[in-house]
């Protein structure tokens, strides 16, 4: 069955902003007919828990990716991976969920194309203080423009752009954080704080010019 969907990212007051995008899949039914769920079930099953997530998954890859055919190739093969994978998902974090896969997805792709841009070099364990109280609008406060912002962004390591994208723009806990991205709890807050200066920074230096 061929799903077309329609993947518009409209711009957040609080938020990194993005552009509307298309993103095209199909989802092809294969795993082995349930005694209790026909293969029909199962997919009407999948696409009510994971569909409502396919903004945070296309948002999530492009970030990570810097590459709009990339996430769009990234989405489709994650949701096809998840799909796979579902008769295997008992919980009630699909968002979580899937963008454990698109997250793995991206990474999997980044390493093939040898672009992994880890540059991180701090001691993550280093608990961060006072930097919750920094929210995204004082980050941005001082320019209003996106294309500003996304180069920016894109200068930022893949670490840093997706912790900022998960907890941002997605509005992920820490806890899910930790989970999607494999890593202690300490870690993300260590992570984020330092996205967080780096991308202010970057920001500052460029509205300098």
């Amino acid at each position: 069955m061929v799903l077309p969907l329609k993947a518009e990212h409209a711009s957040q007051t609080e938020d990194f902003e993005s552009t509307p995008k298309i993103v095209k899949f199909a989802v092809v039914p294969k795993k082995q007919e349930e005694p209790d769920q026909s293969p029909k079930e199962e997919l009407m099953s999948f696409e009510a828990a994971m569909l409502p997530h396919l903004d945070a998954a296309h948002n999530l890859a492009r970030w990570l990716l810097r590459n709009e055919q990339d996430a769009q190739d990234v989405v489709q093969e994650a949701y096809l991976r998840a799909f796979r994978s579902f008769s295997g998902f008992h919980g009630t974090n699909g968002r979580a969920w899937l963008l454990t896969i698109v997250r793995n997805t991206s990474y999997t792709l980044l390493k093939k194309n040898r672009a992994v841009d880890f540059t991180t070099t701090f001691d993550e364990e280093i608990q961060a203080t006072g930097h919750e109280s920094v929210s995204p609008a004082t980050i941005l406060e001082h320019s209003e423009d996106a294309e500003l912002i996304r180069e920016a962004m894109d200068e930022l390591p893949a670490e840093f752009r997706e912790i900022l994208v998960l907890r941002h723009q997605e509005g992920l806990s820490y806890k899910e954080i930790a989970n999607i991205a494999r890593i202690p709890l300490g870690t993300v807050m260590s992570r984020l704080a330092r996205a967080r200066d780096k991308l202010k920074e970057y920001l500052a230096v460029r509205m300098s010019k």
